[in-house]
């Protein structure tokens, strides 16, 4: 079968020979190589395209919820949970001082549902709540989150009280960053394995449905995707055969471009890197630090070094491997566009292994204060290395809802729904936009409450549509503007208030 070239801008098909993600080391029995049925089912009422964990909470919601009686069929270009959700750095926190209120309350409710739904099903996937330090490096940076975040906390107390402005010195120290300018500490963040956590609800669902019902096909790709007559709703073309359906959900994120090339300038693929790195270890070669924190890292090298923008949560002891990711500002071009994980960059590869510590204090002891003044920085050995495919938003929100016939769908009844365009901010946002997208699938009353639910900003209109490409930059030139294009929200939200 001849897959068709890929057009400027366009993402192609998950590449087959992926860079080894730590998460997917060991992967799940039942669902490495899985194919509920031998051959692919000819028609399906719904078709979910991905098994990350968008796929697999809309899978979750649909069966246990909207649409129980419905024959769903998920399909996976490579492994289950093979992309961007089993290649991401481990963390899931809501970012609240620096997002319009409506998704930062969106997100801190996401949070708190996976939280419960992870101690609900006693579900091991390492789950793990403490409070995320967003540290700053500069001044200017610092200033004006600080200001943005008190404004916040003077008109949103809700919101407010959910995140510290630290200035102080000492406090600084004991949150082991004493050389940083500020921080600000949200009260919400988790360390979690997720692809774990996307394993366990895949399991479950094959585990409860019978084939006819819930079917996982792994290593089949969609090859084309087109309108089939009125009754049949979607034909998918996928290497192993054809299958049509009602309606289809693309769970697709940094890949929706492929199958949708009129999503190229809407959702574009940017490649991020992660390391697992050694701690390093007291004077006994045993003991390493235990962090009580996640930490992001924000802040200016003077110029024309690059701004810093990274990510850190620390895996359980005794092993305490550190997972950070970021450092995409050391390659041209920042990977906006690249959409093949087959590869790691080097330099970013000896970014990530050699500007942790300092700024964080890493000794195996109480921090000290008196690190502040340590100078040059230590070269941490990585167990893992790898990358992974996230979709960057052109407005920076997901895109949820029906797909409209001007980006190649067919309108609120058409039956083509999409759930995609994180910019690398999946983990606090997906689980409850595919709930939503959910509704909006099953439509009336299901569908009015899921848009009630929905922060406006996620909801894919003609409007929206048409704003994003007349008043915001492309993903590419936004990603030149830095920390700026990080949270473009904080901005707005100073600007507002």
């Amino acid at each position: 079968m001849v897959i068709r070239e890929v057009a400027a801008g366009q993402s192609g098909l998950p590449t087959p020979n992926s860079t080894k993600s730590y998460w997917l080391n060991d992967p799940s029995k039942i669902l490495y190589g899985h194919r509920t049925t031998q051959d692919l089912p000819e028609t399906a009422d719904i078709v979910i395209v991905g098994s990350g964990i968008t796929g697999a909470f809309a899978a979750h919601f649909l069966k246990h919820g909207d649409a129980p009686n419905d024959t769903v069929v998920m399909l996976e270009a490579r492994e289950a949970c093979w992309g961007a959700t089993g290649r991401n750095g481990g963390h899931c926190q809501p970012v609240v001082y620096a997002s319009k209120p409506q998704i930062a309350a969106f997100e801190l409710e996401t949070y708190h549902f996976l939280k419960n739904f992870v101690e609900e099903h006693d579900i091991p996937c390492d789950w793990v709540s403490f409070s995320g330090v967003h540290t700053f490096l500069t001044q200017d940076l610092f200033d004006v989150a600080s200001k943005a975040a008190a404004l916040l906390q003077k008109t949103h107390p809700d919101l407010g009280s959910q995140f510290t402005i630290v200035r102080e010195q000492e406090a600084l120290a004991s949150l082991r960053i004493p050389s940083a300018k500020g921080a600000i500490v949200q009260e919400h963040a988790a360390s979690v394995w997720p692809y774990k956590l996307v394993a366990w609800i895949l399991e479950r669902l094959l585990k409860e449905f019978p084939a006819s019902s819930f079917n996982l096909q792994t290593n089949t790709p969609v090859l084309k995707l087109e309108k089939a007559d009125r009754d049949a709703g979607w034909a998918l073309t996928t290497p192993r055969g054809r299958i049509t359906a009602k309606k289809v959900l693309l769970c697709t994120n940094g890949y929706t471009s492929r199958l949708l090339p009129a999503f190229s300038d809407l959702i574009v693929p940017t490649r991020g890197q992660v390391s697992a790195l050694l701690p390093p270890k007291g004077k006994d070669g045993m003991s390493v630090a235990k962090l009580q924190h996640s930490y992001v890292t924000l802040g200016d090298y003077p110029p024309p070094a690059p701004y810093r923008g990274e990510y850190l949560v620390q895996r359980p002891l005794p092993g305490g491997e550190l997972i950070f990711g970021g450092g995409r500002r050391m390659v041209e071009g920042e990977n906006v566009g690249v959409w093949r994980d087959d590869k790691i960059d080097v330099p970013i590869a000896k970014h990530l292994r050699s500007k942790l510590s300092p700024p964080l204090d890493l000794t195996p002891v109480e921090p000290r204060e008196n690190s502040a003044g340590k100078e040059g920085g230590l070269l941490l050995d990585a167990t893992f290395e790898w990358t992974g495919i996230m979709g960057y938003s052109r407005d920076s929100h997901a895109w949820v809802g029906a797909v409209p016939e001007s980006l190649g769908g067919a309108g609120a009844e058409g039956g083509l729904y999409i759930c995609a365009g994180y910019t690398g901010h999946g983990m606090p946002v997906a689980a409850l936009a595919a709930r939503e997208v959910v509704g909006i699938m099953a439509g009336g009353a299901a569908a009015a409450k899921a848009r009630s639910r929905l922060p406006k900003e996620y909801e894919l209109t003609e409007s929206r549509v048409y704003v994003a490409r007349n008043e915001f930059k492309t993903v590419a030139e936004a990603q030149k503007d830095g920390w700026a294009a990080d949270f473009p929200d904080l901005f707005e939200n100073m600007r507002r208030l």
